[in-house]
């Protein structure tokens, strides 16, 4: 999706992927290769002008000395190594003021078995979570088994009652802008946004939160790029900080349809150092995920698809990967439509009738 704007604004891409049969193979100058590798993402990296992420887990010592080279790297490698590690990105949210919900930083299990006093909580590894993979809720000192054996943080189980998005892009002239912020709902088991709604239908004061606290966040960061601010909104209308993620992000892949600039020309934009697009809501709109189903791996097969295309206002986008297994993302639809009970109900008939299986 970034390389299709990109081919609006005649940009020529390169890729570095470490799955040699990656969708955007052949649309690109393409590399397979461990993002991790130092020497790897230098090679790749030296023939790159301006050089960004898809993926957090890149090697950071390595974009620092493409950086030191002379290139462009954005967002900055200090951004990307802060948030790598959910410590050190919640003890930023402290040092900054910025509202988070109560933690503390564990070693182990052991460790958190150590602090049965902080339940109900979340236990999340401090690297490498991704997807939903690497956090675990712990409401009872039985779940303390389930517990991770690695550094991580136990986080105070927030009482909320909305989990909401706020993207914001900064570009290198130090512009900020926002999108409207959006509503997401998450798989109960398995942390992944299985819809979303933009607007989000909330009260002009919590809006304005949300939208200060975003703005706030990536300018403490001194960041240039995108960023995904993910927050809950408590049953008293509190606004806390979750996670951030500093690139295009699953809460804004609507955007493409719905605003007048899509989070990806937005990235673009401000990577370049371009003026930031209008983000305005033109129609609102839903996004269902499309996940594979359980019970299924192996080349990927759409059930459903025909009847999801006869739906107006419906607008599927598939990954291009080959193979799916469950609950892989595989692509996702977007739904727009100016009546907003009748955008719900599209969303539901998208997500009961478009089935990826094997």
């Amino acid at each position: 999706m970034l390389i299709q704007s990109a081919i609006d604004l005649n940009l020529s891409i390169a890729v570095l992927d470490p799955d040699p049969a990656a969708p955007c193979a052949a649309l690109a100058k393409f590399q397979s290769g461990s993002l991790r590798d130092f020497d790897t993402v230098i090679r790749f990296g030296e023939q790159c002008d301006i050089i960004t992420i898809e993926i957090e887990n890149v090697n950071t010592a390595a974009l620092k000395e493409l950086a030191r080279r002379g290139k462009h790297v954005f967002p900055e490698p200090h951004v990307i190594e802060l948030i790598q590690d959910k410590r050190t990105q919640k003890q930023f949210f402290l040092d900054h003021d910025i509202p988070t919900a109560p933690f503390v930083t564990t070693e182990n299990a052991a460790d958190v078995r150590n602090h049965r006093e902080f339940l109900p909580a979340v236990n999340k590894l401090g690297r490498e979570g991704y997807d939903g993979r690497g956090v675990q809720i712990i409401r009872t000192e039985t779940d303390l088994n389930n517990a991770f054996d690695a550094p991580g943080i136990l986080e105070k189980l927030v009482d909320f009652d909305r989990e909401i998005a706020v993207i914001v892009a900064r570009n290198a002239h130090g512009e900020v802008v926002t999108f409207p912020a959006v509503e997401m709902v998450f798989h109960p088991k398995h942390n992944l946004v299985e819809y979303l709604f933009a607007p989000a239908s909330l009260s002009e004061p919590i809006l304005r939160q949300a939208d200060e606290i975003a703005r706030k966040t990536i300018l403490a960061l001194n960041m240039t790029g995108l960023l995904a601010v993910e927050m809950f909104v408590t049953k008293t209308g509190e606004v806390l900080v979750n996670e951030l993620t500093p690139r295009p992000h699953n809460s804004g892949h609507h955007t493409i349809e719905a605003n007048g600039t899509s989070q990806y020309e937005q990235h673009l934009r401000a990577v370049l150092g371009l003026p930031l697009g209008d983000t305005d809501t033109v129609v609102p709109a839903a996004m269902v995920n499309l996940l594979g189903e359980p019970g299924y791996s192996g080349t990927a097969r759409y059930s459903g698809l025909e009847d999801v295309l006869r739906l107006p206002g419906v607008h599927v986008h598939l990954y291009g990967k080959k193979v799916t297994k469950p609950f892989r993302k595989m692509g996702h639809v977007t739904i727009i439509d100016r009546d907003v009970d009748s955008l719900k109900k599209k969303a539901t008939f998208v997500k009961q009738t478009l089935k990826i299986v094997a």
